[in-house]
């Protein structure tokens, strides 16, 4: 064992990676052939590196990610959901965070949203962004709870000063008058200030009958849909099923015209990101929010 008094002194200070650096440096050869500075700057380094790693875990283990091992490098581009691989990866910088931009994941159950959202999340805990995910569901019985027993102040605290918040399982239960009350603070403390990511099943245009009351629909939405970047799948039997809700019965051998055969998506021309495929939807730069209170 090493019994250096530098080596007792580092480890005595909690710089462990200082004191890795240096016990490493005084039992190689190569130590002896470095000058001072040198040492110092290879003991700095791995000093650093160590408390970078440990602050990242940290973080991550207070995100409490669903999906803990997904992470943007195992994102797969080659299957059929669709998704626009420039778009995507520009996600994966965290300026999105710092402009306190959001991103709405939606489509079908099973093609990945919570992964991908998760994948974000690990992202910006790479990039020194504190993340919190939440089911929205289970949001909503944590909050009652605090309510009851007087955490709530601290847990909302919690839930609006994080970096990116992960809000997972959006619907398709219609909200309570309390839940639509917790949402539009959420949502109002948030906007402007911090980052959000909503999934879910439904897309984009039925969250207004979800949320229930029309003026609380409206100020929710104006805040968490203007300047979001828009991720969504749409499958030929759930364009089908609308059609036909719109239509009244149809042949099923025959979907009609117009309707897509495969993965597609609704283009936004005045918001798609230059060059960005059909569907991936980029937030408006130069409009100016509009704000409506309830």
């Amino acid at each position: 064992m090493l019994t250096h008094p530098t080596f007792e002194a580092l480890n005595a200070l909690k710089l462990d990676g200082m004191a890795e650096a240096f016990a490493e440096l005084i039992s190689e050869d190569r130590g002896r052939s470095l000058d001072p500075v040198a040492w110092i700057g290879l003991m700095l380094d791995r000093e650093q590196a160590r408390r970078g790693t440990r602050r990242f875990q940290s973080r991550l283990r207070a995100a409490n990610l669903r999906h803990g091992g997904a992470c943007m490098e195992d994102v797969d581009y080659r299957t059929s959901r669709g998704l626009d691989r420039a778009l995507f990866q520009s996600l994966a910088s965290p300026d999105w965070i710092d402009r306190h931009r959001s991103v709405l994941i939606t489509g079908p159950c099973g093609v990945g949203k919570s992964w991908l959202a998760c994948a974000l999340g690990h992202g910006a805990s790479r990039a020194d962004r504190t993340v919190l995910y939440q089911r929205l569901p289970r949001l909503f019985s944590d909050l009652e709870l605090a309510r009851g027993d007087g955490r709530f102040d601290r847990l909302f605290r919690k839930i609006a000063r994080v970096d990116l918040l992960i809000l997972d399982d959006w619907g398709p239960d219609r909200l309570t008058a309390t839940q639509r009350r917790d949402l539009m603070e959420i949502v109002e403390e948030r906007y402007g200030r911090r980052s959000t990511i909503v999934t879910s099943q439904l897309p984009v245009e039925t969250w207004h009958h979800v949320i229930g009351e029309p003026t609380f629909a409206d100020a929710i939405l104006d805040r968490l849909v203007h300047n979001a970047y828009r991720i969504s799948w749409m499958v030929r039997r759930c364009a089908r099923l609308a059609s036909t809700t719109a239509r009244g019965p149809a042949n099923e051998q025959d979907p009609g015209p117009g309707l897509p055969t495969g993965p597609s998506h609704a283009p936004d021309t005045a918001s798609l990101l230059a060059g960005a495929a059909p569907g991936a939807r980029a937030p408006p730069v130069d409009n100016p929010p509009h704000h409506r209170h309830p």
